[in-house]
């Protein structure tokens, strides 16, 4: 099994920043793929980015977000620049086992979950 557990989530204005972390625990390696995926009121699942040995963002972030790693491997970071009203979500730090098969931009491909972490972004 495998412990997720995010941090950082808070309200920022428009064109602020946060930085979020997922602590990674349990029985992982280096290789566990990670990502971050959001769920807006009323909205379905989003994915926003993941890293493996490459990263992945959605379109909606790229260039704002930015995903890493520690060298550990262990901890997964997001940083969110140039926020907007359109960012407020719950995002969820999410994980799989490297031999799991599938497109990594995909929320129902990853197997563990975090908890949760509120990010509200005022306009």
């Amino acid at each position: 099994q495998v412990q997720l557990v995010e941090s950082g989530g808070g309200l920022v204005q428009a064109g602020g920043s946060l930085r979020l972390s997922c602590a990674a625990s349990g029985r992982i390696d280096s290789s566990i793929v990670m990502g971050w995926v959001r769920q807006a009121p009323g909205k379905e699942r989003a994915f926003v980015g993941a890293i493996t040995w490459t990263t992945y963002y959605a379109d909606s972030v790229k260039g704002r977000f930015t995903i890493s790693r520690d060298n550990a491997g262990n901890t997964v970071y997001l940083q969110m620049n140039s926020l907007r009203p359109e960012d407020t979500a719950v995002y969820y730090c999410a994980a799989r086992r490297s031999t799991v098969v599938g497109d990594p931009t995909i929320p129902q491909k990853y197997e563990y979950w975090g908890q949760g972490t509120q990010v509200t972004v005022s306009s």
